[in-house]
């Protein structure tokens, strides 16, 4: 989803439960147990986006930040220009991982968590 939204040239944006096991974010700036994140080249540094985590530094108020969370607490991924993308249910997302892989996994070996496909949602 991510690089289909960088493609059609708007910019991605996800929301995180960061309430979620193993989410490294900047918790001034989670509002109702969520935090919505720009995933664009412009906004992070040393972006890694793997099967398993999400990691990448971001300035919030213009002091540099290290990110990461887990796939799984991913609630939502969309285009901030069209809010086309897609939001996940609790079934889609599948377990939690027991713990954060050191360094990101890039290579699952083609599992997928164990959830079922998402489904593609407007999101507004």
């Amino acid at each position: 989803m991510h690089q289909w939204i960088t493609d059609c040239g708007h910019t991605p944006h996800v929301i995180v439960d960061a309430d979620y096991n193993g989410v490294n974010v900047p918790r001034a700036y989670v509002k109702d147990g969520k935090i919505v994140l720009n995933l664009s080249g412009t906004a992070t540094q040393h972006l890694k986006l793997g099967n398993d985590w999400v990691e990448f530094d971001a300035r919030f108020s213009g002091v540099i930040n290290r990110v990461s969370f887990p796939i799984g607490a991913v609630l939502g991924i969309y285009a901030r220009e069209t809010g086309e993308g897609m939001v996940f249910t609790e079934q889609d997302l599948g377990p939690e991982p027991p713990t954060r892989p050191n360094p990101v996994d890039d290579n699952n070996n083609g599992t997928n968590g164990g959830g079922k496909r998402p489904q593609l949602k407007v999101v507004k």
